[in-house]
């Protein structure tokens, strides 16, 4: 669950974000990440962000897409008075022992760190991530989770912990800031710069990246797990119970779902649950006793626990808030 971050005030003034940019970055991410800033500025006819394009020298960057943008700064002349840096980049193998080293002195208390797709691989490698939690692009998770076992992996598109933000990349860069817009500068900023990108609503940080990689390797009795998960959340199943529909042992399942999704399927069915709860008491006037029966769960009391200890708050509060 994304957390507030503790260095957000909510002054109007202008804030100055650093957008570092790496050979190979995605052309996508860069502008959803910094898009929203932009629009949320004109929208509100005050500075609220400047922008300023760095790189590892001053001198244009080559996306993965062959498109060059000129850095005006190299990272190494970053201003000292930087509110906020994004990392563009493609990957950990953008990173050098400088480049490392400056990160690591950027990364104030003060100061936000946003890795964006491949940066938030980086910000990894440079140990800036220990101890927070992060998302990443679905198709490294695995690869990351070994080595950087301090880190707190998401299977979310983005995540916000203290002063780090990270996203899987494209368009959930454009939901991340646009939660950060929210945060710093009100929900009806935030919604109306959704509204400029013509999106029906801001995609929430606890809803989950699709199993599987982008290349479709995930099992399909895997995928019917989660399939049957999604139409029994009124009355959940139980583990030997999905397991006998699919026609395995429960064992098979279990090593499924460590292997591709790193949680064992009874807390995954419970994410799925709270995240289904959460949409209810926010999009709907339903009483918080009926959204737990709709979320299968027999007490008022069972849910407010469970949905507490996951999202650091209880059914009442996420509803008045």
């Amino acid at each position: 669950m994304p957390q507030p971050p503790s260095s957000l005030p909510s002054t109007s003034s202008s804030r100055r974000v650093g957008v570092l940019v790496l050979p190979g970055f995605s052309l996508l991410a860069e502008a959803s990440a910094t898009e929203p800033l932009a629009v949320a500025g004109r929208l509100a006819a005050a500075p609220l962000y400047q922008l300023i394009l760095l790189g590892q020298a001053a001198q244009p960057v080559a996306s993965a897409a062959g498109q060059r943008l000129l850095a005006e700064r190299a990272l190494a002349q970053a201003p000292d008075d930087l509110d906020m840096l994004l990392v563009c980049a493609p990957g950990a193998q953008a990173a050098n022992e400088a480049l490392r080293r400056r990160l690591v002195e950027l990364a104030t208390p003060e100061r936000l760190i946003a890795g964006i797709g491949g940066g938030a691989e980086l910000l990894a490698r440079a140990g800036l991530l220990d101890g927070y939690r992060a998302a990443m692009p679905w198709s490294r998770l695995e690869e990351v989770r070994r080595a950087h076992p301090r880190i707190r992996l998401s299977r979310q598109p983005f995540e916000i912990d203290r002063e780090r933000l990270t996203c899987g990349g494209g368009t959930a860069a454009l939901d991340m800031m646009m939660t950060l817009v929210g945060r710093q500068h009100g929900s009806t900023l935030a919604e109306r710069v959704s509204a400029y990108f013509v999106l029906e609503r801001m995609r929430l940080g606890e809803q989950p990246q699709p199993p599987g990689s982008p290349s479709g390797g995930a099992p399909e009795s895997l995928k019917e797990a989660l399939a049957l998960m999604e139409a029994n959340i009124e009355e959940p199943l139980t583990t030997a119970e999905l397991a006998e529909h699919l026609g395995i042992s429960r064992r098979q399942l279990e090593r499924l779902f460590k292997k591709h999704l790193q949680a064992v399927p009874s807390r995954y069915y419970l994410d799925l649950r709270l995240q289904r709860a959460r949409r209810l008491l926010r999009e709907s006037e339903r009483p918080a006793g009926e959204v737990a029966l709709m979320t299968g769960f027999s007490s008022a009391a069972h849910f407010s626990t469970a949905y507490r200890n996951h999202f650091g708050l209880t059914p009442r509060e996420e509803r008045l808030r």
